[in-house]
């Protein structure tokens, strides 16, 4: 056969596959084609069977059962009469081909030379090295890296360990305290850090292994092997990592075979010396739903708190954000006391101080005016009202138990004895009196009470306001401190 007719061959194959791919990534969405599809190379049709490499076997299996309909269909409209799927495991890393992970990414379709070239794919862009393939994990966003992080007091803690954390796994080991478990409230910086871990590590030993996904996909792909009896495969990628990280661990909490699948996958990793990393919004004793066995591994190394931004760790984040936005931006000026007043103003939480950032520096290009005060004011209106401040029942648990001393689990216990009770009633009078939540809100906060048990608590607490001092000075105190 000549080269011409084996790229014609080969074409023939190429063509209707590049056709069909496009059609399910317009069927299925982008994450699902990254993570299913995109691993896959097509081997070609022959008496109705579309033949498939695929990394692993659960991969196959999925796309067999999830997909093969779906497949079938899109290569009859391609003019191949394909009856059955057949996928089998490649014996070397299959080579994935390549799709644009950005927000805005182009259909499959878009490129030919895009459908046919082996290069890594960026669907599993918290993998590394040959095996890229074998770990759907996440996309990493690019601009999460240590270099981009700012560092303040409220979080130097964090930043250190994760950067000690990444240089440990690079080397190919674990460090002393293992697993690394983050958390703190929205936007505080606990799912860049991850990210940054997981560019270092790449970019030091591009061949570690590392699986970055959040809670939610891993009980989503054990659910998925469950049902389609391929939990070999899923045990056999989720233990053979040199690091997994699972971020925002919380929505686990309740689902009990997910969390008998996590506390195995957490034993062998940790056996096997390898690095887990964890994120939440709460600590680990504090997440409600979360097995006492699972609470007790997450806090065997180094927990850390990401604190509520101060005032110069926000000023210091708009600082670096606007140095950026002006090399994008060469023509914006920007007026004295605007960064001030922004880092004063919005205290929420850094998504919302990025957010306002990049609305001032759009409207500013567009219009061709000045970001000073005026304009700021104008054009964060709902911003600056919306970011007015807020108590949140999260804040007054924290610092009820940090003026008494207790654990914030203590006051969502069950426990009825007096230094519990009180400070807990005390809580509750605070919940009601700084915040809009509901009495049936609060009680289900308060480890799910019913609200007459709110309603006694305030009761309780204003009739102790006048008769006991020190309760009195209590509130008063916890008051001011939530509201300054």
């Amino acid at each position: 056969m000549t080269p011409q007719t084996k790229a014609s061959s080969h074409d023939r194959i190429d063509e209707p596959w590049t056709r069909v791919r496009a059609g399910l990534f317009s069927q299925i969405g982008q994450d699902n084609f990254k993570n299913w599809i995109e691993p896959l190379v097509f081997l070609g049709a022959d008496a109705g069977v579309g033949r498939f490499a695929a990394p692993t076997a659960f991969i196959g299996t999925w796309v067999q059962r999830t997909y093969g309909d779906t497949l079938r269909m899109l290569f009859c409209r391609e003019g191949l009469p394909v009856s059955r799927l057949d996928f089998a495991v490649a014996q070397t890393p299959v080579p994935a081909m390549r799709v644009v992970p950005s927000a805005g990414s182009a259909s499959p379709a878009a490129s030919s030379a895009a459908a046919s070239s082996p290069a890594p794919s960026p669907a599993v862009a918290a993998t590394g090295g040959a095996n890229e393939v074998d770990l759907p994990a996440s996309p990493l966003d690019g601009r999460c890296t240590f270099d981009n992080f700012v560092v303040g007091r409220p979080n130097e803690l964090a930043h250190a360990a994760a950067h000690r954390v990444a240089e440990g796994v690079a080397e190919g080991g674990t460090v002393t305290f293992n697993p690394l478990f983050l958390y703190g409230g929205v936007g505080l910086g606990k799912t860049h850090l991850m990210h940054a871990i997981a560019w270092e590590v790449r970019q030091r030993n591009p061949e570690a292994r590392v699986l970055y996904l959040s809670a939610e996909q891993f009980m989503y792909r054990f659910v998925s092997a469950l049902r389609f009896k391929e939990m070999h495969g899923f045990k056999e990628m989720f233990r053979s990592v040199d690091m997994l990280m699972v971020d925002d661990v919380q929505f686990i909490s309740g689902k009990d075979s997910t969390q008998e699948e996590f506390f195995h996958t957490f034993n062998a990793l940790i056996e096997q010396q390898k690095q887990i990393i964890i994120s939440a919004d709460r600590a680990p004793g504090e997440i409600d739903g979360l097995e006492d066995r699972i609470k007790s591994r997450l806090q065997w190394g180094l927990v850390v708190d990401l604190h509520p931004t101060d005032y110069e760790l926000r000023l210091g984040i708009l600082q670096a954000k606007a140095e950026a936005h002006l090399e994008q931006h060469p023509g914006v000026v920007v007026g004295s006391g605007v960064m001030e007043f922004l880092a004063h103003r919005i205290s929420s939480n850094v998504r919302v101080l990025e957010g306002a950032l990049n609305r001032l520096f759009a409207y500013a290009s567009l219009v061709g005016r000045e970001i000073n005060l005026d304009m700021t004011q104008e054009c964060l209106a709902d911003i600056l009202r919306a970011s007015e401040r807020k108590v949140t029942i999260d804040e007054i648990l924290r610092k009820v138990a940090d003026h008494y001393t207790l654990r914030m689990s203590d006051l969502l216990s069950a426990r009825r004895a007096r230094q519990v009770a009180r400070p807990r009633q005390v809580a509750m009078y605070l919940a009601k009196t700084l915040t809009s939540k509901s009495l049936p809100e609060i009680g289900r906060r308060f480890g799910g009470r019913d609200h007459t048990t709110v309603i006694h608590a305030v009761r309780k607490i204003e009739e102790l306001r006048t008769t006991d001092a020190q309760i009195a000075e209590d509130v008063e105190l916890l008051r001011r401190m939530l509201e300054a």
